[in-house]
């Protein structure tokens, strides 16, 4: 989601908890980016949290001693966060709702692929059950975000191990999905839906640079990609 709090309306960051999800919005949202962060098979500490957010560490250190006071999270000597068994089904939970929102958004009202990201992390909050029984019967089939990140619960497995930033040059790399960090920037997005730098696209690495990032061809079409972005499209080296 556009997961950062500041653009949860303040009404429903403040929303009254229940027993059965005591969490707050803005630790929904630490669960959900922590889930995302584990899904890169890479350890999550409280820095990576601060910069997802861009917020100074003291405001995270709060956060996770919070999560971790509500039996969320666990955090080992070398301060490295793990969601606990509690935490993870809350985390998937919350990705669940986002992701069939974006693709409500996207299948069904037409919003436009660069933009479903961060609307669906303004509705998710506030999403009755009644409206999520409605949006599941309309996109229910469908196993995947728009970004082609796996739907919890829906039978997909998370596809492309590998960022487009490593694939050598002369390599043909196919486009599987989009990180959810790019979504915190519509025009990261943008600039790949312009380009056609979707999930299922197989491109053809023609130049590649640590520093100055890759050159792609895709179709008729070269692309430059800074590393930052490369970075953030995963797929699979073909071949």
């Amino acid at each position: 989601m556009s997961i950062n709090p500041s653009v949860i309306p303040n009404l429903r960051r403040h929303r009254a908890v229940s027993e059965d999800d005591p969490a707050t919005d803005t630790e929904r949202a630490y669960l959900e980016v922590i889930a995302y962060l584990a899904d890169r098979n890479e350890p999550v500490f409280a820095a990576q949290l601060a910069r997802w957010f861009h917020v100074r560490p003291p405001t995270v250190t709060h956060m996770v001693k919070q999560l971790e006071h509500k039996a969320y999270i666990t955090r080992d000597e070398s301060h490295h966060i793990t969601l606990t068994a509690s935490g993870q089904v809350l985390a998937d939970t919350i990705v669940r709702r986002h992701r069939q929102l974006e693709r409500f958004l996207f299948d069904i009202m037409g919003v436009p692929w660069h933009l479903v990201h961060q609307e669906a992390s303004r509705l998710e909050p506030a999403l009755s059950p009644l409206l999520e029984a409605r949006i599941l019967a309309l996109v229910g089939d469908a196993t995947t975000c728009p970004h082609g990140n796996p739907i919890p619960g829906n039978g997909a497995l998370l596809r492309g191990h590998t960022q487009l930033h490593l694939a050598p040059s002369g390599a043909r790399f196919q486009i599987t999905r989009i990180d959810e960090e790019a979504g915190e920037d519509t025009c990261t997005l943008q600039f790949l839906a312009v380009h056609g730098l979707l999930p299922e696209v197989e491109l053809s690495v023609l130049q590649q640079s640590p520093t100055f990032g890759l050159r792609v061809r895709h179709g008729k079409h070269q692309v430059s990609i800074t590393p930052h972005v490369a970075m953030l499209v995963w797929g699979e080296v073909l071949g």
